[in-house]
């Protein structure tokens, strides 16, 4: 009966285990793609490209001129002052006409010309008649064959100006080679492709969370069923060990906390014009405690270093150390259990552990963060009638987190399991000593 319980046990816990694994790997796996689909979403929609771009204002720019010179209409007061200046210019033609004209000629035909233009046009006539002419021309201009050729040729020279006005070659690249990427065309684009990726990955990774604390939720409950079946607690602790490690690892390698601070909305008139800048990423970053171990120790420099040992002795390899310790304490021999490493990981390096300071450092760390983005956003918030900015913090806890932190809780009940089966098992050790003697005296 014993054994078709133990049988029992080994193979739905097992089948747990695979389901708590491939849980994890989804965890992992979706939580790095979101993470990486996001740092590429800060990229492009960086206040780099954005607000401080110079291409995205060039556009920008263009677009404005253009949309004035396509509604461009004179007003009366504009065309009065376009008939005067036209005056103006044909006062100085005709005086520069008679200038020409009053020069000495010494040819024959010269002086012919000469005397034929002094009989037959009168100055005075033709400088009464340039309000006329003046007239004659703007009313040409207003006409909107012409008129379409005006904006034809300021167009041109405005894009002519734009094509030499462009942010440095280094950040077009990137940008491209983003898009290119994700086969976009440009970043709204992608912007609108990424939102529903995001969206499906976090949905995601979240179901394969919340089964993974679920399948812990059942192995406490099982524990708590148990707990007088004595023959069971060691196959079932070896069990809850294995699960403890998916979680660890899980909560390890995949992303803990994502720091994102943006610009939601930013709009203002200009000529006239409404200029919006959506999304502009000031800060993002999103890193597993693995990640951030590997930067510390790639920077190169010492003090750097020892905090990356530091956070890897103590918040990773003391948990794993821990667990296989528990392990080998329960299935080992005497000599097994006596080894003082073993005992010292399995009973004395809690202690030792930051996993818990490490759990309440990130947490502290996500409030403080969230704490002073969003009071220093807040003051970007403005609203006026011509400026418009509205900031937000999007910092949030990742899978990562919550998993590292059921690890953390798993563990701790892990440990007072620990020396609970084991106080059973001394004193029925104890029980088999002192029944022994007693049965050889009755013999």
């Amino acid at each position: 009966m014993i054994l078709l319980q133990r049988s029992f046990l080994v193979l739905t816990g097992g089948a747990l285990l695979v389901i708590a694994g491939w849980s994890g790997t989804q965890v992992y796996r979706l939580s790095s793609e979101r993470a990486d689909i996001k740092k590429d979403y800060s990229v492009l929609n960086n206040i780099t490209y954005g607000l401080l771009s110079v291409n995205a204002w060039r556009d920008h720019m263009v677009k404005v001129i253009t949309h004035r010179i396509d509604d461009f209409e004179f007003t009366p007061e504009q065309e009065a002052a376009l008939k005067e200046e036209v005056a103006q210019v044909l006062h100085a033609v005709v005086d520069k006409a008679d200038s020409l004209i009053d020069r000495k000629q010494k040819t024959l035909g010269g002086k012919l010309k000469k005397f034929a233009v002094k009989t037959l046009v009168n100055e005075e006539k033709v400088h009464a008649r340039v309000p006329e002419f003046a007239s004659t021309i703007v009313n040409e201009i207003k006409k909107p064959r012409n008129k379409e050729r005006l904006k034809f040729l300021a167009q041109s020279k405005l894009e002519e100006f734009g094509s030499i006005t462009y942010d440095s070659v280094n950040d077009v690249t990137r940008v491209q080679a983003l898009l290119d990427k994700y086969s976009v065309a440009d970043v709204p684009a992608f912007n609108a492709m990424s939102s529903n990726m995001l969206e499906s990955l976090y949905q995601r990774a979240y179901f394969f969370t919340y089964i993974l604390m679920a399948i812990t939720v059942i192995f406490l409950a099982v524990w708590w069923l148990l707990r007088k079946q004595t023959a069971l607690h060691t196959p079932l602790f070896v069990l809850s060990v294995m699960l403890a490690l998916i979680m660890l690892i899980t909560g390890l390698t995949s992303p803990m906390i994502e720091i994102d601070a943006r610009i939601k909305e930013m709009s203002f008139l200009l000529i006239g014009e409404r200029i919006s800048f959506n999304d502009q990423v000031i800060f993002f970053q999103s890193k597993s405690i693995v990640d951030v171990v590997s930067i510390l120790l790639q920077t190169g420099k010492y003090d750097s270093a020892i905090v990356g040992i530091l956070i890897l002795i103590f918040s990773i390899a003391f948990p794993i150390g821990k667990l296989f310790a528990t392990k080998f304490y329960l299935l080992g021999n005497e000599r097994c259990r006596n080894n003082k490493v073993i005992r010292f990981f399995a009973f004395k390096s809690g202690k030792w552990s930051m996993a818990d300071v490490n759990v309440v450092a990130i947490f502290m760390a996500y409030i403080g963060f969230k704490g002073i983005l969003d009071s220093q956003l807040a003051h970007l918030n403005l609203q006026t009638d011509s400026l418009a900015s509205i900031s937000t913090n999007e910092t949030s806890l990742q899978p990562g987190f919550i998993l590292f932190v059921t690890f953390v809780l798993f563990g701790l009940i892990l440990s007072v399991i620990l020396q609970h089966i084991t106080s059973i098992a001394c004193k029925h050790e104890k029980q088999d000593v002192v029944t022994k003697p007693v049965s050889h005296a009755i013999a």
